[in-house]
């Protein structure tokens, strides 16, 4: 007797009587003799976000990817609020990619702009309130009651006239075959019993035992492991290759040409990197062969004299630049930044006989889909996107060169296949922060009141080659973020953008234009304090009177951290406050110089607003780690150019901040009951000018280029 036997059919699942699980093996052939335990029922799936067992859990699935900011927590807790669940029952899962996962904010599967808790605050707590509704209604049902005569609680349905009380389990079968509310009404936030509660992350124990599966951790069987060869010149591609000695070590099994180098796919990594340096490799290196970091910045400033596109423009700043009391003029740069994720870049790719699956530390799971189905030229839903732990994000993995090698390499291979990136490959091919060159002047009276604001820009955009549709007029709103929306009240005010791009391939880097722009206009601004013979805050605060919430962080952060009053020996305070993503944040940085120049970070304080908090851990942490990220830019980070290749390779010569080197940090949140903004971002744009004006207190000297490097001549 012949049967087809499936892995759903030969393992079935059923509910104990005492409640726990019973496993039974299902042989068709023999189910006379032995029938099989009776199927557990199916689980209540009211809509795409959540599904409640028999047995009460919960699993909440999450559209956003995990990278470090929390999402897997906050996000499950917006469901589990309005559906009034037991968080001890709450399982969370990453969404598949799929229509109904899309940011609504951006308009695909992708985490970024610090998005997450602002584009599904609402769907997910319609999605949790509409459960709630359809298992009331149940109840209700059951009991021979009217709905609202019936409330929730720590997942149970509960009749308080009767004291009847049934868990959400119990009710699944039954609210599976209601239908599904139209509208819903959501919780006062006086109701809320999880948003605003401090929560600790779901995901860590997963990372403190091992168990998390990053991208790297990804195993499939009979998977093979890949290493790229890729021109260290920027845009350079392959002239031919020889692979002979490559193919002889042991372990390769093929050497293939993709569209950014040549690969080497071998049973394990090493095996890999032994056959890839045997390669020998011809490159056509292009008109960057002889790019350098003195090239570029020469691109800038000459770019400098064109006239830019309007970003902004109030009032006649020629004439009150021309009129002034006092006038102020600087030239303001930063320098390229590598994203510098603690996991370098990793895919892993099987083609199967009814599609494609990619296992990817990804921000960008539409786009993922997409670059699956292009390459293996598969209907765009037979390419299943499988989002692990990412190991870092910060834009980086919204891109798709490392999906895209992965893919190619497996489709030529014809086997699972892991693609691996090196910290060197990591450093050296990436999509870095813009590169800038500022030109800033700016006017007083005689009394020392602003009268004039102009600031033009210089440099590549990032829009250009992710999003060309979204540059208008000339404009990048990525390359003018923190500087056209300038909150300070100048009667006269210019903000111009000129699109120059070198060559040197850019990307989101966390906090994106704001994390630039802001160390800029921050700087500046107390320049201009300076020169009125003013308190860099009580100065701000002057000119913030229209502008509330940027006041009100800007308040909190002086009083917390004793603005004005006296501090040890050495150390001088610098003040900055910055817009972003939907939140305003201020911060406070205590900062002392030695003798030879090297600035030391002694403390931070941090004042957040971003409207309604879910979890306050998350914030204080994210607020945390932005001024960590910005700190290691400030004080230490450059990637720079020479004959068309990156100079930087690791840690070594591109160093991040160590432990020891960290300040102590105070994160002040302040209550508010706006709609949310983001957290993952907003931390980073103050931290560089908060720095940059404290070592400009201690010195004297105003901070003008990143990395602050004392000693070195700043631009004039």
């Amino acid at each position: 007797m012949a049967a087809r036997i499936t892995r759903r059919s030969f393992l079935k699942v059923g509910v104990a009587a005492g409640g726990g699980l019973l496993f039974g093996i299902g042989l068709p052939a023999c189910q006379r003799e032995q029938p099989a335990a009776p199927a557990a029922p199916p689980p209540f799936e009211p809509n795409a976000w959540l599904r409640i067992g028999s047995d009460d859990v919960v699993t909440i699935l999450v559209a956003s990817s995990e990278m470090g900011q929390g999402v897997m927590t906050a996000l499950p807790m917006l469901v589990a609020e309005e559906l009034d669940a037991d968080w001890a029952t709450v399982r969370v899962e990453n969404a598949p990619v799929a229509e109904v996962y899309k940011n609504p904010i951006i308009g695909q599967q992708l985490t970024g702009g610090s998005t997450a808790v602002r584009a599904y605050f609402t769907p997910l707590r319609e999605a949790g309130a509409a459960a709630r509704e359809m298992l009331v209604a149940a109840a209700a049902k059951s009991w021979g009651v009217a709905p609202e005569t019936c409330r929730t609680d720590n997942g149970a349905v509960l009749h308080p006239d009767s004291g009847r009380r049934t868990r959400y389990g119990e009710l699944a079968e039954a609210a599976a075959g209601l239908p599904v509310p139209a509208t819903v009404f959501l919780k006062d936030p006086s109701e809320f019993r999880y948003i605003g509660k401090a929560r600790a992350r779901v995901d860590a124990p997963a990372k403190v035992d091992g168990s998390a599966v990053f991208g790297f951790d990804v195993k499939r069987p009979g998977m093979l492991t890949a290493v790229v060869a890729r021109s260290p010149v920027i845009g350079a591609r392959v002239a031919n290759y020889k692979d002979n000695d490559a193919r002889g070590v042991a372990g390769v099994r093929k050497v293939v040409r993709i569209d950014s180098g040549v690969a080497v796919v071998a049973d394990d990594f090493w095996s890999a990197q032994r056959g890839r340096a045997l390669l020998n490799i011809q490159w056509v290196e292009g008109s960057n062969a002889n790019l350098d970091s003195a090239q570029i910045r020469a691109r800038l400033t000459a770019a400098a004299k064109k006239p830019g596109a309007v970003a902004r423009a109030v009032g006649n700043v020629d004439k009150a630049l021309a009129e002034a009391g006092k006038r102020v003029d600087a030239i303001y740069e930063v320098p390229y930044l590598a994203h510098a994720c603690m996991e370098p870049m990793s895919c892993t790719v099987e083609l199967t006989p009814d599609g494609c699956d990619i296992w990817v530390p990804t921000q960008a799971q539409t786009r993922c889909q997409q670059t699956g189905a292009e390459i293996t030229g598969l209907a765009p839903e037979k390419v299943r996107v499988h989002t692990t732990f990412l190991g870092g994000g910060f834009g980086r993995r919204s891109e798709q060169d490392f999906v895209a090698e992965a893919v190619q390499i497996a489709v030529a291979a014809g086997k699972p296949v892991k693609l691996l990136w090196t910290r060197e490959e990591d450093m050296r091919h990436d999509y870095y922060r813009p590169a800038t060159y500022n030109v800033l002047s700016a006017a007083l009276d005689k009394k020392g009141q602003p009268l004039a604001w102009r600031h033009r820009i210089v440099g590549p955009s990032i829009m250009s080659r992710v999003f060309p549709n979204a540059v208008k007029d000339g404009i990048d709103n990525t390359s003018v973020e923190g500087a056209a929306n300038l909150p300070y009240a100048f009667p006269n005010l210019s903000v111009r953008y000129v699109l120059e791009d070198p060559g040197v391939p850019v990307g989101f880097w966390r906090s994106v234009g704001s994390s630039q722009n802001a160390f800029i206009t921050e700087c500046f601004l107390d320049e201009l304090a300076a020169a009125a013979g003013k308190d860099p805050y009580q100065f701000r605060r002057a000119l913030l009177a229209d502008h509330p919430r940027h006041l009100g962080v800007l308040d909190l952060a002086a009083t917390k951290a004793g603005w004005g009053k006296p501090l040890p020996r050495g150390r001088r305070r610098g003040i900055a406050v910055a817009e972003s993503f939907g939140s305003y944040c201020a911060q406070v940085a205590e900062v002392s110089v030695a003798r030879d120049g090297a600035v030391r970070v002694h403390r931070v304080v941090c004042a957040i607003d971003c409207g309604i908090v879910v979890n306050p851990d998350t914030v204080v942490a994210q607020m945390e780690s932005g001024i960590v990220y910005g700190l290691s830019a400030a004080l230490k980070g450059e990637i720079t150019i020479s004959n068309g290749r990156v100079a930087q390779t690791n840690f070594n010569d591109y160093p991040v901040l160590r432990i020891d080197e960290m300040p102590a940090v105070e994160v002040h949140i302040v209550p508010s009951a706006e709609p949310p903004g983001g957290v993952g971002e907003p931390g980073t744009p103050p931290i560089a000018p908060a720095v940059a004006n404290a070592v400009f207190a201690a010195t004297g000297k105003p901070v003008r280029r990143l990395p602050i490097r004392l000693g070195a001549p700043s631009p004039a």
